[in-house]
């Protein structure tokens, strides 16, 4: 290869660009077809243990060759035979002469295809999970650090009544929540195909084991067990049922849900110049306007989850469509579909850990948006307070109105700031001192619970999260 050959041809940005190196693992050749080989092994030791004739020596030469996979020799045979199994199969037999008379024994290709799908699917929900954990840590942390600081809240984008910045960072992890027990529940419940033959019916092994039901169910839990699985579907076709699939890219379109739900908000954030997400020294926000700081990694965040939201389609599309036992239409979508998804939210939660634990606040700008509003916001509270002083409710409600469009007006037609609080300070009906107004106006009157909802909730999710006893996860972005 020329220096210049890995330029002529697609690269995923996935890889270049976007994913860890570990979920990029998960998803190699290598993971993938050494978990062929041991499956190959689990078959061959199983069926020994079951009475067929089987040596010791034919499954040591096999153990011996699960990593040096000899690829030149199988992408060789696989150009001829256009069968990517048997290449592979032909390949470990070259390796292992002995054992290549009992190599995949009774078995067909979704006893290592579909198996290994299973694995390797349920080793990157433990990486996700262990983000999800990571992420849902520093969440907490940012929750905590803010309960107190009072901002002002929105409905449908417009100033409703204030809460704090803290009680804002519950509704995020809250949903993290939802997808941690979502991927925790898919985990727990996925199962391997087993080794049920063609179509599913133990057909070949009811041969092999002559007639005995029993070792053919014995030989699915042994290899399942060997490869840590509690047991094998119930039923099945030649695959497992592709159903697993969609629910598996539905745990992973919520978290993509819940992220961009959050990008959404730091951006408009942003907009607001109340949070800057992380941006480094020497950082380039735009090619023509040098000031800029675009919000590049939540920008980023919503355009993976856009990916994964509309690549949850393929998984759900292929489970409905599959004819009888098999087809093979699901193959070819399934070796993009589900890796990508997993690669794209692997990216979506480095990028939302390092948005979290990286955000910088400005309260004194998040002060200055709530006092503008504020005025508006209050007026309940003064009505309020004026009738327990003997006012008259409608008369002051009517008061209020009057003052307020003259507010607005001025405020959106000719610029001015809000004087409201100084045209109702000024009116001899509501008869209120400016220390009763400024006492009317602390912002930590109109927050309502938020601080201990806040405190409460960040509680209850350390507790969970403490019972979670997962490895420290590399969130590192890179581009």
């Amino acid at each position: 290869m020329s220096s210049r050959d890995k330029y002529e041809s697609y690269v995923s940005p996935f890889c270049t660009r976007y994913a860890s190196r570990e979920m990029q693992r998960l998803f190699s050749a290598d993971v993938k077809f050494s978990t062929w080989r041991k499956l190959w092994v689990a078959l061959a030791e199983s069926e020994k243990e079951l009475g067929l004739n089987i040596t010791d020596e034919q499954i040591q030469e096999l153990r011996e060759h699960i990593y040096d996979i000899n690829y030149d020799v199988a992408e060789a045979r696989e150009r001829e035979v256009r069968h990517d199994v048997m290449a592979h199969i032909y390949a470990y037999g070259e390796q292992c002469p002995k054992a290549k008379p009992i190599i995949h024994l009774g078995a067909t290709s979704c006893y290592v295809g579909d198996n290994t799908d299973i694995i390797i699917m349920r080793e990157a929900l433990g990486r996700v999970r262990a983000l999800l954990v990571s992420v849902m840590r520093a969440l907490c942390d940012f929750a905590e650090k803010y309960k107190d600081l009072p901002t002002l809240a929105y409905t449908h984008f417009q100033p409703a009544q204030p809460t704090t910045v803290g009680k804002r960072a519950t509704l995020w992890l809250q949903d993290l929540e939802f997808d941690l027990d979502a991927a925790d529940h898919a985990a727990r419940n996925l199962k391997l195909l087993g080794c049920r033959g063609a179509t599913g019916t133990a057909a070949s092994f009811r041969e092999l084991f002559d007639g005995d039901i029993e070792k053919a169910r014995a030989l699915d839990k042994k290899i399942a067990e060997k490869m840590g699985f509690d047991g094998v579907y119930d039923v099945s076709g030649q695959t497992y049922p592709r159903k697993v699939d969609s629910m598996v890219m539905n745990v992973l379109s919520g978290i993509a849900q819940s992220a961009f739900k959050f990008s959404n908000d730091i951006r408009l954030l942003s907009h607001l110049k109340e949070v800057d997400e992380p941006f480094e020294e020497k950082q380039v926000g735009s090619s023509a306007m040098a000031y800029k700081r675009n919000p590049m990694r939540s920008e980023r965040i919503a355009a993976l989850s856009r990916y994964v939201i509309a690549n949850s389609l393929n998984p759900a599309l292929t489970a409905s469509s599959q004819w009888f036992e098999r087809t093979l239409d699901d193959s070819a979508n399934k070796r993009i579909s589900i890796p990508e998804a997993f690669l794209a939210v692997d990216a979506i939660l480095g990028l939302y850990k390092s948005v979290i634990s990286g955000l910088t606040v400005y309260p004194n700008m998040i002060k200055r948006h709530l006092e503008e509003e504020l005025p508006f916001i209050a007026t309940e509270n003064i009505l309020m307070y004026c009738v327990k002083k003997g006012g008259d409710r409608q008369a002051l409600h009517e008061a209020i109105r009057e003052h307020a469009v003259e507010a607005g007006k001025a405020i959106k037609a000719e610029g001015k700031k809000n004087d409201l609080i100084e045209r109702i300070a000024a009116d001899s009906r509501f008869g209120l001192t400016e220390s009763e107004l400024a006492e009317l106006l602390e912002p930590e009157k109109y927050i309502g619970f938020a601080r201990e909802q806040t405190e409460e909730y960040v509680a209850k999710i350390r507790t969970k999260l403490a019972g979670y006893n997962l490895p420290e996860v590399n969130t590192e972005v890179t581009v």
